[in-house]
């Protein structure tokens, strides 16, 4: 049976059930956005720069579509969208922000904003990338995305950022094809694992990988009994990374089969020849949009687009 309440108790019930009712509905609702309110388009925007230096990057996002909502034929207006865009990338939301530098790509081509527009969508794929034994289809993106930056911006410094990070990409995707040679190699899967290191040699040659392909290809077609072979690959391997601490390995295993390399290794310590680069993701190294200044704590100045 159900029992009525009465007096206060009614009414503290009834606001329970209130307050569950509108709980539900905000579960639902979408993030709330700025209310409606008419301002004078260089305080929206210096407010959004404002929280952009602050590090509160949806509220950066609000102000920024915000001006774009309010003065939406203005230069201000195409400002804020790179600006958004780079909010979204700070707030690692990177789908946003690579639709907010297609989105500035598509309604201005040719400003010359534009080549921020590609550098940023470049570096969302880079930050993307993940370790070497998972799947690297943000690593190709990356790579043909800062390709693209250089290829149409060449003489820019988001080119030549863009060539760093273009090493480090291949230096990645040298390192994927090691991973599955190496995997091939254990299992008995010599011939598929001579492909992958001839992969790394043929398309990815200075990177850090190199040496240790050569000398995996030296292993294998040992393996095989191919010895011309493997002497062949071992003399590259001598020829250019003397002092690599794979040649050491590749000339002990050469010797061992009695195919005396005619290149000995350099002593230990000795200068290594091999490109040698990390990923990295911090975002201080990251240029911010065209005109901004940065500080140690973010952006200062205004956009000189």
């Amino acid at each position: 049976m159900l029992r009525i309440f009465q007096g206060r108790s009614a009414v503290t019930i009834a606001a329970v059930v209130v307050a569950a009712s509108v709980a539900g509905c905000a579960g639902k609702a979408k993030k709330p956005t700025l209310a409606y309110e008419e301002r004078p388009v260089e305080l929206l925007y210096s407010t959004g720069a404002d929280r952009l230096d602050r590090g509160n990057w949806n509220e950066a996002v609000d102000y920024f579509r915000e001006v774009e909502r309010q003065h939406p034929y203005s230069e201000w207006s195409r400002r804020s969208i790179l600006m958004t865009g780079y909010a979204h990338y700070m707030g690692n939301q990177y789908a946003e922000a690579i639709g907010d530098a297609d989105r500035f790509i598509s309604l201005y081509p040719g400003n010359p904003s534009a080549q921020y527009a590609f550098y940023l969508k470049a570096i969302c794929y880079f930050e993307q990338i993940v370790d070497v034994n998972r799947d690297q289809a943000a690593t190709e993106q990356a790579l043909a995305a800062l390709r693209d930056v250089v290829q149409r911006y060449p003489n820019t410094e988001y080119a030549t950022d863009a060539r760093l990070k273009i090493d480090m990409v291949n230096d990645q995707l040298a390192g994927k094809e090691m991973a599955i040679g190496r995997w091939y190699l254990k299992n008995g899967q010599t011939l598929a694992a001579i492909g992958r290191f001839k992969t790394v040699i043929e398309r990815h040659q200075t990177t850090s990988h190199t040496p240790e392909a050569l000398f995996r290809l030296v292993e294998s077609y040992l393996t095989l009994g191919l010895a011309e072979e493997a002497k062949r690959n071992g003399a590259v391997l001598g020829y250019n990374f003397p002092g690599d601490r794979w040649y050491a390995d590749a000339y002990k295993l050469l010797n061992d089969n009695g195919l005396r390399p005619a290149v000995e290794p350099l002593k230990a310590g000795a200068k290594r020849n091999a490109l040698e680069r990390i990923l990295s993701k911090d975002k201080s190294t990251t240029l911010a949009p065209p005109g901004e200044r940065k500080s140690k704590k973010g952006l200062l100045g205004p956009l000189g687009m």
